[in-house]
């Protein structure tokens, strides 16, 4: 998950929220903006290339945030990633890849 070892004893880590935003860069600036707001990490990258952060709530319960995928497809896209390389590395199905692409434009 990327959570310090040392937090582990003061919160239990064992349960999260997660959320999907369409533009994770703007939330994220927000976020940094607000020097209330406890980061778990920045922003990191999975290898299937969604984009996440943490943060903790008042109650130190763990929130993910995360792209949707149909987000990542078009962020793929716009690298000049086909529909199949997308769908390769996201492992979700052509058809869908394809269809989430069709439904954005």
């Amino acid at each position: 998950l990327g959570i310090p070892e040392n937090s582990r004893v003061e919160r239990s880590h064992n349960r999260e929220l997660y959320f999907e935003c369409d533009d994770l860069d703007a939330f994220a600036c927000a976020i940094d903006a607000d020097q209330t707001v406890e980061k778990l990490h920045p922003v990191k990258e999975y290898p299937w290339k969604q984009r996440v952060l943490r943060i903790y709530d008042p109650d130190h319960h763990i929130i993910e945030i995360g792209e949707s995928m149909p987000m990542i497809f078009q962020r793929l896209s716009a690298q000049g990633y086909s529909v199949e390389e997308t769908a390769s590395i996201t492992q979700h199905p052509v058809a869908f890849v394809r269809a989430s692409l069709e439904a954005r434009t």
